[in-house]
C-alpha cells in the first residue's frame, strides 16, 4: 500500500489493524507459554496487560469509528499510552538480561503471592525494580530474546495508534 493510501485509512481500518496485530501478539505469547512451555515472568505478564489494554481501546474505537477530531485524538492517545508502556517494560526487560550475572537482582515472591499481599503500587514498583526470574534467558529466535521480539512488535503496533492520530491531526474524515 502506498503513502496516500495509508492517509487515506479510516479510523476504524486503523484500529482493527491493531486489534489484529494484537490478538497475534497474545496468540505467539499463548503458544510459546501453553505449547511451548515456557513460563512467563512478572514483566512477561505486566506486557501481557499492555498488549491487552492496546486491544481493548483498538476495539472501542473500531465499534465507535469516531469522527472528527476529538474520538481519534482520545483513542490514538490511549492505545499510544498503553503501546508505550510496553515498550518501557520491554526495554526494561531487556535491561534486565543484559546485567553480568553478578549484578541480577536476587529473585523475589511470585507474582500472585505479591499481587495477594500488597497495594498495587507495590507490586508494580517491585515487578518493575527486577528479578532474576526476569533476568533469565530460557529462548532465543534469530539471537534476540522474547522480551526484544516483545519489543520489536510494540514497535510495529505503534504504526496504529500514530496512523489514528495522524489522521486526526491532519483533519481527515472517514
Amino acid at each position: 500500500m502506498s503513502a496516500a493510501g495509508l492517509r487515506r485509512l479510516s479510523v476504524r481500518q486503523w484500529s482493527l489493524a491493531g486489534l489484529a496485530f494484537s490478538v497475534l501478539m497474545m496468540l505467539v505469547a499463548l503458544g510459546l507459554e501453553h505449547i511451548g512451555g515456557l513460563e512467563p515472568c512478572p514483566l512477561c505478564i505486566f506486557q501481557r496487560v499492555a498488549v491487552l489494554a492496546a486491544a481493548a481501546v483498538f476495539l472501542v474505537a473500531a465499534i465507535h469509528n469516531p469522527r472528527g477530531r476529538l474520538g481519534p485524538v482520545v483513542y490514538g492517545g490511549l492505545s499510544l499510552t498503553a503501546v508505550g508502556v510496553g515498550i518501557g517494560v520491554a526495554a526494561r526487560h531487556l535491561w534486565l538480561q543484559s546485567l553480568p550475572p553478578d549484578q541480577v537482582p536476587s529473585c523475589g515472591p511470585g507474582l500472585d503471592y505479591m499481587m495477594d499481599i500488597l497495594p498495587m503500587r507495590d507490586v508494580v514498583a517491585t515487578v518493575l525494580s527486577g528479578s532474576g526470574e526476569c533476568a533469565e534467558i530460557d529462548f532465543l529466535l534469530l539471537g534476540i530474546s522474547l522480551p526484544g521480539w516483545t519489543l520489536i512488535g510494540f514497535i510495529v503496533l505503534a504504526l496504529a495508534p500514530l496512523g489514528i492520530l495522524y489522521r486526526a491531526v491532519r483533519g481527515l474524515r472517514p
